[in-house]
């Protein structure tokens, strides 16, 4: 588990946010249950725990700069 600063990745940043309002748009006509809040705890009660305290216990470098 990490604990601290976040280690930034510019690629995956990048790809966040050119993600499309129309992408996101038919993925949720298409898959049940995209984008709805809570989903990942029925998909994957594990890796949704394990992120849940990754985020608690970790900070990103942007939030340095808020």
């Amino acid at each position: 588990m990490k604990f601290g600063m976040r280690k930034p990745s510019l690629a995956k940043s990048l790809k966040a946010r050119t993600t499309t309002k129309y992408k996101r748009k038919v993925k949720k006509s298409l898959i049940p249950g995209y984008g709805n809040k809570g989903m990942g705890w029925a998909k994957n009660p594990k890796k949704a725990a394990y992120n849940k305290v990754y985020k608690k216990t970790s900070f990103s470098l942007w939030n340095l700069f808020k």
